[in-house]
């Protein structure tokens, strides 16, 4: 029985996720009882003023690195320690925030950009990687700062961008898929798989530096790209790859 292919409509095309995800943020507040003024004032001042001490985080990290400690990020914005220490719990608190806001305005608007121009395929594949890539490489402070201190203690935030990167990825390979009829039940999975490659590889070459950006982005390309056509190739079915003989080519073999 061949993979089960569900109907088209059914599923979100990529400027409609796109949509999603842009709007991922704007939900309508749920309605709750009658609000003291006052109360209403000071929660809406508390989250504005949360908002512009996420904005000093970000430019005391541009300005003093990726290991910069609560101390220095009072003094770079102006405040004590104590007025930060009002508005986060902890420092988790405040590199969530920084995640959260580091994601939102920078690294998805680019990763969306990115899918959003009509490209051929492998252009495609690409640009998406390259946007990942160029935004880590212009802020790697803040990559380093929000992995080094967030990741190890609240991988909600984290996990979340890490769902939406790959349901974009998905919506992407799934409106391909359909228009080369090939079957889709792998298509998320294979998502999961880029999205954890991207991600694992880039923290890598942050760390190591030994190849520049743009060779990076071709050997990242090359492999995302070689999985991309081999599914293809199978049409999206494991049974069909399964039968086909498998034998590597020699070396300057070039595909027709």
């Amino acid at each position: 029985m061949p993979p089960y292919r569900p109907a088209r409509e059914s599923i979100l095309s990529t400027e409609e996720l796109v949509e999603v995800g842009k709007r991922a943020k704007k939900a309508a507040p749920a309605r709750t009882g009658r609000v003291d003024g006052r109360k209403k004032r000071w929660h809406q001042h508390k989250i504005d003023r949360r908002e512009e001490l996420v904005d000093g985080t970000l430019a005391a990290i541009r300005k003093r690195g990726g290991d910069v400690g609560m101390d220095e990020i009072a003094t770079e914005i102006g405040v004590s320690k104590t007025v930060l220490y009002r508005y986060f719990s902890d420092k988790s608190d405040l590199t969530r925030a920084t995640m959260e806001r580091f994601i939102e305005t920078t690294l998805m608007p680019r990763i969306y950009e990115a899918i959003s121009d009509d490209l051929d395929e492998y252009q495609l594949v690409r640009n998406t990687l390259a946007a990942y890539v160029h935004t880590v490489d212009a802020d790697t402070d803040v990559y380093r700062f929000i992995m080094g201190n967030g990741s190890s203690t609240d991988k909600s935030t984290l996990a979340d961008f890490e769902k939406l990167f790959a349901d974009v990825v998905t919506a992407v390979l799934r409106d391909k898929a359909y228009d080369r009829q090939l079957f889709t039940e792998g298509v998320e999975l294979y998502a999961y798989v880029l999205v954890g490659g991207v991600q694992l590889a880039t923290d890598w070459w942050i760390t190591h530096r030994t190849m520049t950006a743009e060779r990076m982005l071709d050997h990242m390309t090359m492999m995302a790209w070689s999985a991309i056509e081999g599914m293809v190739l199978a049409d999206g079915s494991p049974e069909k790859f399964n039968a086909a003989p498998h034998r590597l080519p020699q070396p300057g073999d070039t595909a027709e």
